[in-house]
């Protein structure tokens, strides 16, 4: 007599799990998301398809619905932070896959288009510099519109002409140059921006790390680089021919445009790379530097207020 109550109420719970279980199944079949998205399949959904793919549905579902309420990318709860699921149909088979979202796409586009403008020493605020932010002086307009047309007009591999932004001291050519990357990063186009007098430290440096070759195969090939303060560096005859001479004789080649931003105009950068470290004056090497320099850049001159006094 136990043994068969006991038989009836195993039965008895067991018929109670498969009604919650077959409530929660019909459930989650006419809940809205999987129902459009077993709709929107263009193959024949059977039952037994469903009954083989509740678990893919529930996941399905659940992964779903954080993706309408989203908190965000850096808060997503899914699974696969960015990525959300999606249905589709494989010989008779319910299959789950992930895809990422749009804020995971729109994240990973803004990742990459930062990584077209790479720098060397350049502070955050001049990376962050566009057209639109500039400020607006007659005595710079010239400056900003030859800026802007060589950001929407640069073509690098067929050609190599840059620019070569001469002015005094805080007129506002490094944020100049900020903006020109910006622009050109909208384009597609990567760049280079570097703070010669430090990545010229960094080359000397690289020698003994055995890092140089990388190094300055990495600037020498950039579509775009921009100079900034060319001559604020101590000079040497290493740096000179082996590091500037050597990256603007392939940019020549290469017709890949080099912009520079200085203090001195071309006759005192030509001076100022003359001097040897060795106490010499090298007027023959200087000017095949300057050859390069005048002939693949146009002069301009940037004029305006010295910012960096109003700090």
């Amino acid at each position: 007599m136990e043994s068969i109550q006991k038989s009836l109420k195993q039965w008895t719970e067991n018929k109670q799990l498969q009604d919650r279980l077959k409530e929660a199944r019909n459930t989650l079949v006419k809940d809205s998301i999987v129902r459009q998205a077993l709709e929107a399949q263009e193959a024949t959904i059977t039952e037994d398809m469903i009954e083989r793919a509740l678990v893919n549905l529930y996941e399905y579902k659940k992964e779903r619905t954080h993706c309408g309420e989203c908190p965000g990318l850096s808060a997503c709860p899914n699974m696969m932070k960015g990525y959300q699921p999606k249905l589709t149909v494989v010989r008779q088979s319910i299959e789950l896959s992930y895809h990422p979202c749009e804020k995971k796409m729109a994240a990973e586009q803004d990742r990459k288009q930062r990584e077209m403008i790479k720098s060397f020493y350049v502070p955050k605020e001049i990376l962050s510099a566009t057209f639109d932010t500039l400020e607006h002086e007659p005595s710079r307009e010239e400056a900003s519109r030859l800026a802007l047309s060589f950001s929407l007009e640069a073509n690098p591999g067929e050609d190599g002409h840059g620019l070569y932004f001469y002015g005094k001291f805080g007129v506002g050519k490094t944020y100049l140059m900020g903006a020109v990357a910006n622009e050109l990063k909208d384009r597609g186009v990567p760049s280079f921006l570097v703070y010669t007098p430090d990545f010229f430290r960094e080359m000397k440096q690289s020698i003994g790390d055995g890092t140089f070759q990388e190094k300055i195969d990495i600037v020498k090939r950039a579509p775009v680089l921009i100079l900034d303060d060319i001559g604020a560096e101590t000079i040497s005859a290493w740096v000179r021919d082996d590091v500037l001479g050597v990256i603007l004789q392939y940019r020549m080649l290469e017709k890949l445009p080099t912009l520079f931003t200085s203090n001195y105009d071309y006759e005192e950068l030509e001076r100022h790379l003359s001097y040897s470290d060795k106490g010499g004056i090298e007027e023959l090497k200087a000017k095949r530097i300057m050859e390069r320099v005048k002939h693949f850049t146009s002069f301009v001159k940037v004029e305006g207020t010295n910012r960096r006094k109003r700090l």
